[in-house]
């Protein structure tokens, strides 16, 4: 591979633009194109796609979108599988596997369990979810290396042992690093983190999973996903002055809600796209996390091309070139649903607070903000995140901020810019937008998550202080980045932000208002303008990757049963053949409940690979909707309130399993498993309620528990939080058949309900096994 990327650099220098076009393309004929640097044995085989796809088309006989041409390619059989949008589970090869560190602890402790000595697909672990951010980037990530050592060590021996790529802590955050690396155009990827999708900005299908998928996948076993649908996004006219791409997300969130896309994947398409770059493509998908899409993707097109070439990857361009008819939608194609956005007349928005998908032009938000009693001053705005932490975003913001300084302006704000990787650092120190971001009052944290997954010593309020934050970050639950459920987060572009920061408050629009110079004048803020992609190339920055050794048998793994860090996993015990008799409601959440709720994050993640530790804050940030209070439940033993973890442990301790009652949507959010290992390590056996999102679902059924949905909704309300709960049917339990649920009234009356359900034959053979790990090491012998 060394020698072929010598001779690609060789032609550069030698060719013009359409020789060197011509040449590589020639080259991609005639040689293997791998599919990153990093594994130069691993190829790109559009060849065996396009066949699969040709096998498919033939059985359709339709025009096809982009995202079926994609999932169907990578059917594990073309020929057989049955294929019905929204109807089907498809088996599928997805091509590799990204972990982040604190998701990578479970999914690497289960393949251990699993046995196996090697992962079958390439694969990576990256630390970026434990580094907090405190004072700045250097001592926040000397400090997090420290605090962390024993976590970083067991990731980075098991990464080694098994065959698995690791990135240092610092190395930057996970999305970024794979569109950086990774991601290419027609690549079904999977990845343990909600926000995986940020690929599809470079025409891959990528999608957000838990760790028990990554672990099927690394396993070699066929992935299985409902074939999804497809929502067409049609883009029109031309992006110009302040909107971003980050509006075109916040616009299709105001109208599809959090829940909106869920078991669909999002499309766009049309003319509009050309005027969106890479990155602000990778932006867009991002965010299609926060409207339950299983993934978002765009078609290849010229700003890919260009990324790709910029990144050291024209061997994949040229190649990516040869196979378009692959990479594109067909002309025709049908969508299940369709939404036109013209770009043209779209305006920057802002949303929040407390939920993403509340939708408000920067023209307004000042007014709901004092209609609805939000604050207006604006405490801290804050840049970055996987979301927005790209090179042309780093420059729209600097843009910003140097008009302010030409007028002696600072933030009026706090300020924090969190670079998304470490070639993102390095090259905007290089070209001077992290000084000029730094010169406007801001600080540069570490190459991480940092605030945005609640990763903040934050200390300029008190718990339960009302007030005011802006990010370019894509979530916004309640105490989400700070652990303060009186915060309210609001969700934009990052020039919005930092035009924000230097206002100070949320009645501020660039667009129309005027800011007052240190020399008395007024004066207007342009509208940022910012080069795409750096003309002196990307500066790499130190060397953070760790590549696993082709002998990794003197390798050991070790982990302590004295850490309180990470702990051995446990199978959990097998279905006994009998139904679900009596079991106990833990709680009844009222609400939104998102897995943040259910598993915090923030200052929980030390305990990611501890699931007796982690367990300690179950469902802590549900609201009971017995007394609308959070953490406190009604111990049926003894008739005491207190938290839901100490509930659960004492319902266990007597060996009574209970269930979950919950609302709609329920488990929206990250893609973080541990929502399910919890319930079902204290005893958890089944989760009932309106609606769920489609990661958490499917995590559930991996670790052995019932997500049942209410036939009637409406049954929700005939739940009592001291009903004992039967679920019958279970020895016939049948895909498409639903359960029956028998409420047991402290008054001694009763309600019969249906329960519905989606597991098809494998899931119940999870279920009956007690896990989809037993079920795998079942078939192992």
């Amino acid at each position: 591979m060394a020698a072929r990327v010598l001779s690609v650099r060789g032609l550069q220098l030698v060719l013009g633009y359409g020789a060197r076009s011509y040449h590589l393309s020639a080259m991609c004929r005639r040689a293997k194109v791998s599919m990153s640097r990093f594994e130069p044995q691993e190829y790109i085989d559009y060849k065996l796609l396009q066949k699969n796809l040709d096998i498919v088309r033939k059985r359709l006989d339709k025009p096809m979108t982009l995202s079926e041409k994609i999932v169907y390619s990578h059917l594990d059989d073309p020929v057989n599988q049955e294929i019905g949008r929204g109807k089907t589970y498809l088996r599928l090869r997805p091509d590799r596997v990204a972990m982040q560190d604190a998701t990578a602890q479970m999914a690497m402790l289960q393949f251990i369990s699993s046995g196996l000595p090697r992962v079958a697909v390439p694969s990576t672990i990256h630390c970026d979810h434990l580094i907090e951010a405190q004072v700045g980037g250097e001592k926040d990530l000397a400090r997090a290396k420290e605090m962390n050592e024993e976590v970083f060590n067991f990731l980075a021996t098991a990464a080694a042992k098994y065959g698995v790529g690791f990135w240092k802590p610092g190395s930057g955050i996970i999305h970024q690093i794979v569109l950086e690396n990774y991601a290419y155009p027609g690549i079904l990827l999977i990845g343990t983190d909600s926000h995986t999708p940020n690929g599809g900005g470079l025409g891959g299908v990528c999608i957000g999973v838990g760790g028990a998928d990554a672990v099927d996948v690394m396993a070699g076993i066929p992935w299985e996903l409902k074939c999804p649908k497809v929502i067409g996004v049609k883009l029109t006219g031309h992006m110009s002055g302040w909107t971003s791409p980050k509006d075109v997300i916040l616009k299709v969130a105001g109208i599809l809600t959090v829940k909106g896309g869920t078991g669909a994947i999002v499309e766009y398409h049309g003319p509009g796209v050309e005027s969106i770059s890479c990155t602000g493509m990778g932006t867009i998908c991002n965010m299609g996390a926060e409207i339950g899409a299983t993934t978002s993707v765009f078609p290849y097109n010229s700003r890919m091309k260009a990324y790709m070439d910029k990144t050291g990857r024209e061997e994949i361009a040229a190649l990516a070139d040869e196979f378009q008819d692959l990479l594109v939608p067909d002309e025709g194609c049908e969508y299940d649903q369709l939404i036109e956005i013209n770009l043209s007349q779209l305006k920057p928005h802002i949303n929040g607070p407390f939920t993403p998908d509340l939708a408000h032009s920067v023209s307004e938000v000042g007014a709901a903000a004092e209609k609805h009693g939000w604050p207006l001053d604006i405490r801290v705005g804050l840049i970055g995140s996987c979301t927005n932490s790209s090179y042309e975003d780093m420059g729209r913001s600097a843009a910003v901020a140097q008009q302010a300084l030409d007028h002696g302006l600072k933030c009026k704000s706090q300020f924090t810019v969190t670079p998304g990787s470490e070639q993102i650092r390095a090259t905007i120190e290089r070209d001077g937008y992290a000084k000029t971001l730094r010169d406007v009052g801001g600080i540069v944290l570490a190459n991480a998550c940092g605030p945005c997954i609640g990763q903040w010593d934050r200390r300029d309020v008190k718990k339960g202080e009302k007030n005011t934050i802006v990010t370019s970050y894509n979530r916004n639950f309640t105490g989400r980045n700070d652990a303060n459920p009186a915060t309210h987060a609001f969700v934009t572009s990052p020039e919005i932000v930092t035009a924000f920061a230097i206002a100070g408050t949320l009645k501020f629009d660039p667009e129309r208002d005027w800011l007052t110079g240190a020399d008395g004048k007024k004066f207007k803020l342009n509208p940022p303008n910012a080069d795409e992609l750096p003309t002196k190339g990307f500066d790499p920055g130190q060397d953070t990757y760790q590549d696993p050794p082709k002998d990794s048998q003197g390798i050991s793994v070790h982990v302590s049963p004295k850490s309180n860090r990470l702990q051995l996993l446990e199978p959990f015990d097998r279905w006994n053949k009998k139904d679900l008799e009596d079991l106990q409601v833990l709680i009844k959440v009222k609400g939104k409940c998102t897995t943040d709720h259910i598993s915090a994050a923030g200052p929980w993640l030390k305990f990611r690979g501890h699931l007796d530790n982690i367990s300690n804050n179950l469902l802590i940030g549900a609201v009971n909707f017995e007394n609308n209070k959070v953490n406190e439940v009604k111990n049926q033993l003894t008739n005491q309130y207190g938290p839901v973890p100490e509930t659960a442990r004492a319902y266990k301790k007597q060996g009574i399993n209970w269930v979950v009652v919950g609302d709609e949507n329920y488990g929206e959010g990250s893609s973080r498993e541990h929502a399910a290992l919890e319930p079902r390590h204290l005893g958890g056996r089944a989760i009932i309620v309106k609606s769920f999102a489609r990661i958490h679902e499917t995590n559930l059924k991996k670790q052995g528990l019932l997500p049942l949905t209410f036939d009637n909704p409406a049954d929700y309300d005939k739940v009592q939080p001291d009903d004992k709960v039967s679920i019958i049917g279970l020895k016939e339990f049948t895909p498409g058949k639903p359960l029956t649920c028998i409420l047991k009234h402290k008054d001694g009356s009763q309600d019969t309900l249906v329960l519905n359900h989606s597991f098809n034959e494998g899931q119940i053979q999870w279920f009956q096994a007690g896990s989809a790990l037993n079920r795998m090491k079942e078939l192992q012998k």
